[in-house]
């Protein structure tokens, strides 16, 4: 279980306690944003908002987020987008970027209890990819939700080290309900797919239909998004990926029901 003295940055949008009954559900998106950029080369946050409330997510887990970069005329995305759907947002920064900062964000309506950001191990010069870590109450339960963002280069070593580090996250978080979402450039069959399996549920395999493919978004050929579960506390409903031309990947959305 995380500790209560994390480091906690959250941004209300809405009053905290504003969610009090447990869901039978809830829905959860895992969108890599690509700094808003969509394939038609336009930053267009209203789109990606629009797709956020129009899927009904309780939680998203948001990777490549800009705040303060030049790139994105050094606006703040996560304030932006906590603003457009009504949502809380936990931003935290990998790597200083284009004078600003670059990381990984969680949108949510429940109510954020702690907050941490864990920089991965790195074997080689390269970007700093984080693992962020939310606890949620949810209807007087608390909910761990993991946010990741991982290596994505041919060789997998560091994405295997990686599939460690978030083993050890999990076993941390002991019986409580665990989901984590995120681009883990990892297809299925693959050594880190496989070794995350080994602890987690991908929640396509069991409520997802299709391929699930999610990059690039123009024609998806592969399937790197991914919505895990700890399988003892948590059951797949339902998921299925958005089309969308407001990045380059497509979201993936799941309902999922806590046992």
């Amino acid at each position: 279980m995380l500790r209560r003295s994390f480091f906690l940055l959250v941004l209300a949008a809405t009053p905290l306690g504003a969610q009090t009954s447990t869901p039978a559900t809830l829905r959860v998106m895992s969108y890599n944003i690509h700094h808003g950029e969509g394939i038609d080369r336009k930053i267009d946050l209203e789109r990606i908002a629009r797709l956020i409330t129009d899927a009904r997510a309780d939680v998203v887990g948001l990777q490549e987020v800009d705040r303060g970069c030049e790139r994105t005329q050094r606006r703040d995305l996560p304030a932006e987008l906590a603003k457009l759907t009504g949502m809380r947002v936990v931003f935290e920064r990998n790597i200083p970027y284009q004078g600003g900062e670059y990381g990984n964000a969680v949108l949510t309506r429940f109510p954020v209890r702690s907050s941490r950001n864990t920089h991965y191990k790195m074997l080689r010069p390269g970007e700093q990819r984080g693992l962020l870590q939310i606890m949620l109450e949810v209807g007087g339960r608390e909910v761990l939700f993991m946010n990741t963002h991982i290596d994505y280069r041919p060789d997998d070593a560091e994405r295997l080290i990686n599939a460690d580090e978030i083993r050890d996250a999990v076993e941390k978080a002991g019986r409580t309900p665990v989901i984590i979402v995120g681009d883990f450039n990892s297809t299925p069959g693959s050594r880190t797919y496989e070794k995350l399996k080994r602890f987690l549920t991908d929640a396509w395999e069991v409520a997802g239909r299709g391929d699930g493919f999610t990059i690039p978004a123009a024609k998806p050929t592969k399937r790197i998004d991914y919505v895990f579960v700890s399988a003892a506390t948590v059951q797949p409903v339902k998921v299925e990926v958005l089309n969308s031309i407001a990045s380059d990947h497509l979201p993936v959305v799941a309902e999922l029901r806590l046992k």
